[in-house]
């Protein structure tokens, strides 16, 4: 564990440093995160990799004060945990998810916080609840795939809540898409989804998420990607122009 580094990302490196998921500063999705990364930055945004010896990337965690965390929780004395990935299946099970969590648990008791939390879920594009668990989280709430963990050393305080983005939904007539730039990946997705809607005849409509109140209040799990169609939700994650092209024709079918 001594070889190990972890590297504060500001503002100020970031483009030495990259963003962990998206290192190619000539892509897009980079300068995207990039500009919405330096915004957060300022509301408390951390973002930290760690790296082994020779400077390989192993992981990184990205959180934030749950009050301006990019998901549908109501946690303001939380610290919340956006994003944490230790990469490669060979480097899990080393205690590496740990010194990343320790990082946001010093963070959140410096800020005098009542504990953490984070969403979790065994489905795509978000961790599963297991490394948390072996850490002192507890599941505090859940609705649909998802799961609401905390880990709180202030036993007075009261647990966090999710906001029911079911409610949303409604909303949403016709095809929708909802996204914002916490993740690199969505300026790709939204750019081959918006053509394969062309090539269908499909008018799809882009809302992009702007503000932490918008992103709370999305309509979806994740609170930054939501495919929706008549005020059903289709997808709740990144997908390829591939799988888009399979719901359009399934909807067709119907």
């Amino acid at each position: 564990m001594n070889s190990l580094k972890i590297i504060n990302v500001t503002p100020q490196n970031v483009k030495k440093e990259t963003l962990f998921c998206i290192k190619d500063l000539k892509k897009p999705g980079f300068e995207s995160k990039r500009k919405w990364f330096e915004k957060r930055f300022k509301e408390g945004l951390r973002l930290k990799i760690l790296k082994d010896k020779n400077k390989k990337m192993l992981g990184f965690i990205e959180y934030i004060p749950a009050s301006k965390a990019w998901r549908p929780v109501n946690a303001d004395d939380y610290m919340f945990i956006h994003c944490m990935v230790v990469y490669s299946k060979k480097d899990r099970n080393r205690g590496y998810g740990i010194l990343l969590i320790n990082e946001a648990e010093k963070e959140a008791k410096t800020q005098k916080m009542a504990g953490l939390c984070t969403m979790t879920s065994k489905g795509a594009w978000v961790a599963n609840k297991t490394i948390f668990e072996k850490h002192g989280f507890t599941e505090v709430d859940a609705k649909g795939r998802f799961e609401l963990l905390s880990n709180k050393w202030d036993n007075n305080a009261s647990n966090p809540k999710l906001i029911d983005w079911t409610l949303q939904q409604k909303n949403y007539d016709g095809w929708h898409l909802v996204y914002a730039d916490q993740c690199p990946w969505h300026e790709k997705s939204v750019f081959d989804l918006l053509n394969t809607a062309m090539d269908y005849g499909i008018d799809l409509k882009l809302t992009k998420i702007e503000t932490v109140e918008a992103a709370k209040n999305a309509p979806s799990g994740f609170g930054f990607f939501s495919l929706l169609h008549n005020g059903i939700l289709i997808e709740d994650h990144y997908i390829s122009a591939t799988r888009f092209k399979n719901i359009l024709k399934k909807e067709h079918k119907n």
